[in-house]
């Protein structure tokens, strides 16, 4: 396997990562769960629950930090 070396806290590696993961955080917050099987079940719902538009912002936003 080739491994090539980048920084791991490059604002442009993922974007639109942090803002799912910034959608996903907010109905999952002060929840408990047991078992990973838990966590995996509940946070494929929350995916399920966003929508084309969720990313489109996702994408503008990002579109409009380039410019900046």
């Amino acid at each position: 396997m080739t491994t090539v070396p980048h920084s791991a806290h490059s604002l442009d590696l993922a974007t639109c990562d942090f803002y799912v993961f910034h959608k996903m955080k907010l109905p999952l917050k002060r929840q408990h769960f047991i078992t990973i099987e838990e966590i995996q079940a509940e946070s494929q719902q929350v995916l399920n629950m966003l929508v084309p538009g969720d990313f489109n912002e996702c994408i503008i936003k990002w579109q409009n930090s380039w410019d900046r």
